[in-house]
């Protein structure tokens, strides 16, 4: 029995419902005539142009013009430091129609919560109101994107951390649609399993806001290197995309093919700690802010990561042949 879903269509910023019977709803993107596909990669973002928010938004869209870029995901943490207070709270604009207004940015954006998302109006952001104030946003707890050439599975992750339930600090969490935790996480986990199982997309992507590897400020997320990354594994995903720390970071998985990539410095970094966790598979770490490329064809996978200058800080290229994964 196939995986039921929910299809939408991008055509190219506006989406319309076509067939509703699951869970994780699907989005259908248009790569370019050629077959290829370009996005950037932001997270961690939205400080109403603060922390140089407003410059690496400039180099964005610099990048994404040269690029001809498609799309551009975002790994969540969308509005500091409390996420949205209602549909109508200002920094929306603020802190994303003001600040990314380049041409080539005015494309469609995939985007997840963040744990500080979650500290505010949580379904502000996924409402479609904002979509009326701005038809680029997009923002859903857990969607998959079926880009053609790239199945990309965006993975609400801050429910998975216990800290965030059993230890809150000083903060309120907005869990509505979560509670009970575990029965969220359980179904979640299967929709996404039966996803990738089912995906005969060139390049399996998948996309949440947390790390399942990182040295950064965070380090690993224990719940998600338990639950999600076996099923990653199991269904020959080629990578993970995250934000949470706040740094530019590529660690490549010593078991299986799998690169798992932070871009979560979209504005506010330089925290100054690096945790000597995965120092065997690390290929890149870079503390300052900044964003990423991905450049897509059917053999090949580009990955860049720029400063806030725009420079090349590191470039990675993956190649397949007949559904085999190897990279330089």
């Amino acid at each position: 029995m196939g995986c039921d879903r929910w299809v939408m269509l991008v055509i190219p910023i506006i989406y319309a419902l076509s067939n509703v019977s699951g869970e994780l709803k699907r989005f259908e993107q248009p790569s370019k005539g050629d077959g290829s596909l370009s996005f950037l990669v932001i997270g961690d973002w939205g400080r109403r142009g603060a922390f140089n928010q407003s410059q690496v938004a400039f180099q964005m869209g610099k990048m994404g013009e040269k690029l001809d870029i498609d799309f551009v995901v975002s790994t969540g943490d969308n509005f500091y430091d409390n996420g949205l207070r209602s549909v109508h709270d200002p920094a929306f604009e603020e802190s994303f129609t003001n600040i990314y207004t380049a041409n080539s940015l005015q494309k469609q954006w995939y985007s997840v919560l963040g744990n500080h998302d979650y500290r505010g109006d949580a379904d502000a952001q996924l409402s479609p109101l904002l979509t009326k104030i701005d038809t680029r946003w997009l923002c859903l707890r857990s969607f998959i994107v079926n880009a053609e050439l790239a199945e990309i599975i965006f993975v609400d992750t801050t429910p998975f951390v216990k800290s965030y339930f059993q230890d809150p600090e000083d903060h309120i969490y907005d869990w509505r649609g979560i509670n009970p935790r575990k029965h969220y996480i359980a179904n979640l986990l299967k929709d996404v399993e039966c996803a990738l199982r089912e995906s005969n997309a060139k390049w399996k992507i998948v996309v949440g806001h947390h790390a399942i590897k990182s040295v950064g400020h965070h380090g690993d997320t224990k719940e998600l290197a338990t639950h999600l990354l076996p099923i990653l594994k199991a269904n020959n995903v080629d990578f993970y995309m995250n934000g949470h720390d706040h740094c530019l970071e590529h660690i490549s998985d010593t078991e299986s093919p799998i690169q798992f990539l932070t871009s979560g410095a979209g504005s506010k970094a330089w925290r100054g700690d690096v945790k000597q966790l995965n120092r065997e598979g690390l290929k890149f770490f870079y503390d300052g802010q900044g964003f990423m490329s991905v450049q897509l064809t059917q053999s090949n996978a580009e990955i860049a990561f720029y400063d806030v200058d725009g420079k090349i800080l590191h470039r990675w290229n993956a190649f397949k042949q007949f559904g085999d994964h190897s990279s330089i």
